[in-house]
């Protein structure tokens, strides 16, 4: 009966479907704006991973279809004739690093159309950079840089400075995102997708999505942005509005002469949607993000559903849609002139759901990281080298590097995040543009290990990248400990020897087979000297054969702790000395004889198994730290601490298990210890992957209270099992309080500061009040379901035999009084950046006489003040230069650098003539007043709202040519050294 009381229904569809002519439908997408009705601004854009699951070369032709089905040269190839098809569509569209390669291609007439369509807004180029980088794993300088990258191109082909961020993927979201790549480069909004859920819930129930977002407090109301998290915690368009080929959605139907005409049940889908979405979002406006990974291959489809849709839902008249942008949204959220909440601080950690907190990363792929790190620093000073040089264009540059380190700022790419084979390409890419002892990390560099038996000679130069001069102790590998080090004046210079430690030794041995072809088995020895450079300089050391004058001799002690009990041992020759237990060989004492610091403490290394998702299919992996469990990792019988003194550092070896061991060094001339670590294989026989972390315990009382950098700019507090927006709901207190470190970790009570500097990105936290933790190494067996598809379980093969990778590091750590602390972690942070670039060559002459033997770019009675940095020196063209300068403390910081600075650019570049300087925004696309004009200013919830910018540096006066910086101020600029180029 059911049957038979249904079918005249379907009978009458389809004599309708017989009898109505359907013709031609000219659909309206004309629509704007309607003032009184919920606004659905539909923002059509895909997002295309510069790297990720593919390769980013296999991502744009489309290949490797088998691992995933994108192509964004498709996408590219077919988003425009739709664009002209209509010209009410609109699109966004993000990753510079895909449409730079997309349009060398192109004929005139495809470019023609195209900057027809960015100069009517149908195509926009939204945060403009070659990629949308990480926000955790990334350095400042990286981003900056790579964000320029990008924005100067778009400013140079199109004359467009974008406005608006569009960090919609990133795994977490930075302070220095937010002020930095927000404010200071000129946006009026920045746009994200994920935050935590807690957080989320809490902000969807109180409308407070939306918010002013003021990332420095050194910068004030100048930092402040509009930020808004997406209403479903993705970027994607609301369940079933997919329109890509293949996907499930149900497309509008509207041929009434078939039998799924379907308009009025989409309309009906489109409003309770929207509304569903105005629920928790204050105003008539709302945003759809249109699209999501690699998506529009086929534009058509999307944009004829998109096109029935806001025709028909505007007949039905209960909301208003159209076609629109983040740029058109902001613009209305602004006419609005409402006031908005205020954030501060930062979006970290992560979690998307109970037990999945997205900390891993923080620390995955270690190597990578600190491969990314050390050729960020190498980048910079290549640049500067270039432009003392001359730029040649046709000739070798730095291009292909800074395209290679553009590509690794991506969130799936220093991050850890990639597939095995695609973080292999990163790490290619990165190699072709850096040849000098690129195996140093393994203690092997052919180009220092000369035979000096025949009268060769090692010439060394050493390049300081710094504004102010430098004294630094150099390390080399040589094959001869009888060798002595000259400078050019034929001075002697103090140096020692030590003899490669045998865990290095062997990694030496192993990893040479591996990426040279063979093994080097030649007896090794660090030689180490110091050097001292002048600011934006270099100076030129010899080494050579020397019996007679052989470095001072390094003296040996071995420590057995053979059961009877011995006096403590006590390293460290300068004001700095570090004491271990004369028992068991463990840290127990700092002491500073200048500082008067004297702090006890102990060092261990200790890993968490990682979870193997099978209580809530949620495992520890390349992204999530999900720890079962902490296990102290015991030491395998009884290990001799070996020491060596010698006249520049004492050195502390010691042998924790077959893969774990470390050298903490103490240099006589310094008052940091620095601790140099050697992890892996991480074994994995017994069926539990591990996260190794070291723990370093202090009596600094720090209450719960810790600090971390911002992508090694501000420091920001943390508080143990505490988030300032949300009541924090603990359920995972030890991956729950993991932060990125990229600069350092400090902690502090009433009268001490304990700071630790790290070379790379890792994840820290301070779990127990006096304690500071690093996560140093990761091998983990199960994917952890977010998408990579690939358990986090690095390997080097060598005969058909695979081992885990090892991990060679360094981390640094310091006690200072109360209120000094940042003098250290600021001056040695920028050191640890931007390390001595070294450079090689041999020479048989007995004595060499070099045409220059020193050198410094700046004023030779001048250099930098000590918080005045240089990020970029940079030529872009025949004697127009790029110069940024950064203050580098922030405001109260330190009592004597939190104070404005003056750079004389006069003394800076005395051999040349300043013909005209602007300053420009942070990413060198637009006039830095015009900017300032141009941006929006909101209104913020529970305020004056008066503008407090912060203190700022004056305008340049164009013949004193002193540039002024205020704390935390980052100033750029475009000099024109050549008179007879006038660009403005």
């Amino acid at each position: 009966m059911a049957y038979f009381r249904v079918f005249p229904g379907v009978l009458t569809v389809v004599l309708l479907c017989v009898l109505v002519d359907c013709k031609f439908i000219a659909y309206n997408t004309s629509q704007g704006i309607v003032d009184g009705k919920l606004n659905v601004h539909l923002v059509p854009h895909t997002h295309d991973d510069v790297g990720w699951l593919k390769t980013v070369d296999q991502y744009y032709v489309g290949s490797n279809n088998s691992i995933q089905g994108a192509c964004v040269q498709n996408v590219l190839d077919s988003l425009i004739p739709a664009l002209l098809a209509d010209k009410n569509r609109k699109f966004i569209y993000v990753e510079q690093a895909f449409f730079q390669r997309w349009w060398r291609e192109q004929s005139e007439t495809i470019q023609d159309k195209v900057k027809k369509l960015v100069k009517s807004g149908q195509l926009e180029f939204i945060n403009g950079g070659m990629c949308m980088h990480d926000e955790a794993a990334t350095h400042y300088i990286d981003m900056i840089d790579q964000t320029t990258l990008g924005h100067r191109f778009i400013k140079e082909e199109f004359d467009v400075t974008p406005r608006i961020g569009w960090q919609i993927d990133p795994f977490g979201h930075s302070a220095v995102q937010a002020y930095l790549l927000g404010a200071e480069v000129g946006f009026d909004s920045l746009f994200f997708g994920r935050i935590d859920y807690q957080d989320r819930d809490k902000r969807r129930n109180d409308k407070t999505l939306e918010v002013i977002w003021q990332g420095s407090k050194s910068r004030g109301s100048s930092s402040q942005i509009f930020a808004g998290a997406f209403y479903a915690g993705n970027y994607e368009p609301p369940t079933g509005f997919y329109f890509e080929v293949n996907d499930d959605s149900p497309i509008v139907q509207d041929d009434i002469n078939l039998c799924d005409y379907n308009v009025q049940e989409r309309v009906n889908d489109f409003v309770a949607a929207a509304f569903a979405q105005a629920n928790v979002t204050r105003s008539n406006h709302i945003m759809w993000t249109m699209g999501t990974d690699f998506k529009y291959q086929y534009a058509h489809t999307w944009f004829r559903n998109m096109d029935k849709l806001i025709h028909y839902v505007n007949q039905d008249g209960r909301v208003n849609a159209f076609y629109s942008t983040p740029s058109l949204y902001t613009d209305a959220k602004y006419s609005l002139n409402e006031s908005w909440p205020l954030k501060i601080d930062d979006f970290f950690p992560y979690a998307d759901r109970v037990n999945s907190y997205w900390t891993g990363y923080f620390t995955s792929r270690p190597a990578i990281k600190r491969y990314v790190r050390m050729m960020s620093g190498y980048y910079l000073a290549a640049r500067q080298l270039e432009f003392f040089r001359g730029r040649n264009k046709s000739g070798p540059n730095t291009d292909s590097l800074g395209d290679a380190l553009a590509l690794a700022q991506h969130h799936d790419a220093v991050s850890g995040t990639e597939k095995q084979h695609v973080a292999n390409d990163y790490a290619k890419r990165l190699s072709i543009g850096y040849k000098e002892c690129p195996l140093l990390n393994i203690s092997y560099c052919p180009p220092t290990e000369v035979d000096f038996s025949l009268g060769r000679k090692l010439v060394v130069v050493v390049y300081n990248s710094l504004g102010w001069r430098r004294t630094d102790v150099v390390r080399i590998p040589v094959v001869d400990e009888n060798v002595t080090v000259h400078d050019s004046a034929g001075q002697v210079i103090v140096s020692q020897i030590i003899p490669l430690a045998g865990s290095s030794r062997d990694m030496r041995k192993f990893y040479s087979s591996v990426y040279v072809g063979e093994s080097s088995n030649s007896s090794v020895y660090w030689l180490a000297f110091t050097a001292t450079v002048q600011p934006l300089g270099f100076s030129t050391y010899v080494i050579s054969s020397g019996k007679l004058a052989a470095p001072v001799s390094v003296k040996q002690i071995s420590y057995p702790f053979d059961g009877s009990r011995g006096s403590d041992v006590q390293v460290g020759s300068g004001n700095l000395k570090l004491v271990y237990s004369g028992d068991d060989g463990k840290l127990l004492q700092y002491i500073n004889s200048r500082s008067l610091v004297n702090i006890s403490l102990e060092q261990s290394y200790s890993y968490y198994a990682g979870d193997d998702g099978t209580i809530d299919s949620q495992a520890s992996g390349a992204y999530i730290f999900r720890p079962n469990g902490r296990f102290p990792i015991q030491t395998e019988g009884k290990i001799p601490l070996v020491v060596y003194r010698g006249p520049l550092f004492d050195e502390v070896h010691q042998t924790f298990n077959s893969w774990i061991s470390q050298i903490t060094r103490v240099y006589k001339e310094k008052e940091h210890v620095e601790i140099e670590f050697l992890v892996g294989p991480i074994p994995i026989e017994d069926g539990i992957g591990k996260e190794i972390v070291t723990q370093i315990k202090s009596t600094v009382g720090n209450n719960k209270t810790f600090y971390t950098d911002s992508n090694g700019r501000d420091f920001l507090k943390r508080i143990r099992d505490y988030r300032a927006d949300w009541d924090l709901q603990v359920n995972q207190p030890i991956a729950g309080n993991y932060y990125p470190i990229n600069l350092g970790i400090y902690i502090k009570d009433k009268s001490t500061e304990f700071s630790i500097l790290v070379d790379r990105s890792v994840g820290g936290s301070s779990i127990a009040d006096g304690q500071l933790e690093l996560m140093l190494h990761r091998r983990l067996l199960y994917d952890d379901g977010k998408g990579v598809d690939e358990a986090l379980n690095e390997t080097v093969c060598i005969l058909d035999k695979c081992v885990g990778l090892t991990v060679q590091g360094k981390y640094y750590l310091r006690f200072d009084p109360l209120g000094y602390g940042s003098k250290w972690r600021r001056s040695f942070g920028q050191e640890i950046y931007s390390p001595f670039l070294l450079a090689f060559s041999e020479q048989n002459d007995t004595f060499t006489n070099f045409p220059v033997p020193t050198f410094t770019a700046m004023d030779p009675s001048y250099s930098l003040p000590d918080s005045v940095a240089i990020l970029t020196l940079q030529e872009l063209e025949d004697q127009i230069v790029l110069l940024r300068l950064a203050h580098l403390y922030e405001v109260s910081e330190d009592k004597d650098l939190s104070v404005k600075a003056s750079v004389d650019l006069k003394r800076v570049f005395p051999d040349k003539k300043i013909y005209n300087i602007r300053e420009t925004s942070l990413s060198a696309n637009q006039e830095r007043g015009e900017m300032e004009k141009k941006r929006l200013s909101w209104k913020v919830e529970g305020g004056s709202n008066k503008q407090d910018p912060g203190p700022r540096g004056g305008p340049v006066h164009p013949t004193e040519l002193v540039v002024e910086l205020a704390p935390m101020e980052i100033r750029t600029f475009i000099i024109d050294f050549n008179s007879k180029v006038f660009l403005y």
